[in-house]
């Protein structure tokens, strides 16, 4: 056990050493005690096995104590904790995602199934397992010629949190089922490391690794990322009016003109038109043919996804470190095979001087200040200005693939690869679910960050805009 003793730089630090010790010495099979000068505060640090809990104490009435009486206070303090263990928060490590709005998704390609657990949704919101399956089905492989052969239903099911139809403010868990899973076809790959995979570096970090579909390193692992964005956007939609809606802008060299695209009016229902989720069918046939022309060959292409957000409430990120562009840009990254990110006017807008590039403002016939143009991409100092948010997120070409290929075994011997198993020629097209999911995920825990510091007391009407609190039909649920 660690002891940390905290006293007051007037007190002798030998005697306080030795007070705390004979305090709690007795019952420790290892006591190791630091020293520690503080105000007003201190710490008292305990090491149970391999956990690491620390405890503020405060001393501040220990100037008036003796040293013995001093040690007591700490001594008492320790003997609590032994009878009464704090309750502590364990994140798994690179799982989790959110502040407010917290998730974590679990499971692995070829295990029993994948899913995730939600936590901080807010009580009372209508929610079914249908509201989750419309993206799910988005997302799942086995849709069309160009995606995954992987057949795969991706029914979900919800196990807590939900009851009579409404969040009940618990955690919420959602599980899909793998029921289609091939482990055979991986035989190859437990030796060989496929080229620009995740296989080697899951080796160097962790010494061992899910050999069948990448385990955690799978975008099957996205399942629960995508269950938990729809209620994400459920939630945005409900309480701002805020639409999230994401499409293919580019496959490999098939490049589609932002010009053909209002994203003032854009719907759903042009996005999902066809197979590679392009709003405009000229370029989404194009498009289809650019995958279909590696796809015969075993070889793969990536894209571009642009994403969009309406309506996003203004006020939403915060200065330096935790910028909205920068929450974005991380949860974007974060998804499988995602290589670039840029918002607004991205890497373009340094070919512009400041006088071409500025959003310059005016006051529409609402008396509402806009911006003529937006090539800030609707983030101005890390934080929402109430126009349109845009951003594009770059995903490479699949890195399994059907195509002999040099590389290195665990043991270190150079060999061949011919990759088996069933993958994506192309993934941005099932990838629009998925960066959506990110996006909304990252919208509603500033959301709920905004409210909660700058909402709860009056606004300055003169400059703020309040939150629009949607009217709602009270919920009644039984007892």
């Amino acid at each position: 056990m660690l002891l940390c003793v905290c006293v007051w730089q007037n007190v002798d630090k030998q005697r306080a050493c030795a007070a705390a010790s004979r305090c709690v010495g007795g019952g420790c099979e290892r006591l190791v005690v630091q020293v520690c000068v503080f105000d007003q505060v201190g710490l008292t640090v305990l090491e149970w096995g391999r956990l690491e809990v620390v405890v503020y104490l405060s001393v501040v009435a220990l100037v008036s104590y003796s040293l013995t009486e001093a040690a007591a206070v700490i001594c008492n303090e320790l003997i609590s904790l032994r009878r009464h263990p704090r309750k502590l928060e364990i994140q798994a490590v690179g799982s989790t995602f959110g502040t407010f709005f917290r998730v974590t998704t679990y499971g692995e390609s070829h295990g029993g199934g994948v899913g995730c657990v939600i936590d901080g949704c807010p009580p009372r919101l209508p929610l079914s397992e249908d509201d989750l399956q419309v993206d799910l089905d988005r997302r799942r492989p086995g849709q069309s010629r160009i995606t995954t052969p992987r057949k795969e239903t991706d029914t979900c099911q919800i196990y807590s949190g939900v009851a009579e139809g409404v969040t009940t403010g618990t955690p919420i868990m959602v599980k899909v089922p793998n029921t289609d899973q091939r482990g055979h076809d991986y035989s190859e790959m437990s030796l060989a490391y496929r080229p620009s995979h995740a296989d080697a570096t899951y080796d160097f970090k962790y010494g061992v690794r899910s050999v069948q579909g990448g385990g955690r390193s799978s975008a099957r692992e996205t399942i629960g990322r995508v269950a938990a964005g729809a209620i994400a956007k459920k939630i945005l939609k409900k309480f701002s009016g805020t639409e999230v809606l994401a499409y293919v802008s580019q496959v490999h060299q098939v490049v589609l003109p932002e010009e053909l695209v209002n994203h003032e009016t854009l719907a759903l229902e042009q996005i999902e038109s066809n197979i590679v989720r392009c709003p405009d069918p000229e370029y989404g046939e194009k498009m289809i043919d650019a995958i279909d022309a590696v796809r015969v060959k075993g070889d793969s292409v990536g894209g571009v996804v642009t994403c969009i957000v309406r309506n996003a409430p203004r006020g939403l990120g915060s200065p330096v470190f935790d910028k909205l562009e920068a929450e974005l840009a991380k949860a974007a990254l974060s998804l499988p095979a995602t290589k670039g990110f840029e918002f607004g006017s991205g890497f373009a807008g340094t070919f512009l001087t400041g006088s071409e590039h500025n959003d310059e403002f005016y006051t529409n016939n609402q008396g509402k200040i806009r911006t003529k143009t937006n090539r800030s991409g609707g983030i101005q100092g890390g934080i929402s200005n109430g126009e349109i948010i845009k951003m594009r997120i770059a995903f490479k070409p699949t890195s399994t693939i059907g195509k002999k290929q040099n590389t290195v075994t665990r043991g270190k011997e150079e060999t061949e690869l011919l990759a088996r198993g069933r993958h994506d020629p192309c993934v941005v097209p099932r990838a629009v679910p998925m960066v959506e999911a990110m996006v909304a995920l990252v919208l509603v825990d500033q959301l709920m960050a905004q409210y909660a510091q700058c909402q709860l007391f009056p606004i300055n009407p003169a400059l703020q805009e309040p939150m629009l609190l949607p009217e709602l039909e009270p919920i009644r649920v039984s007892l």
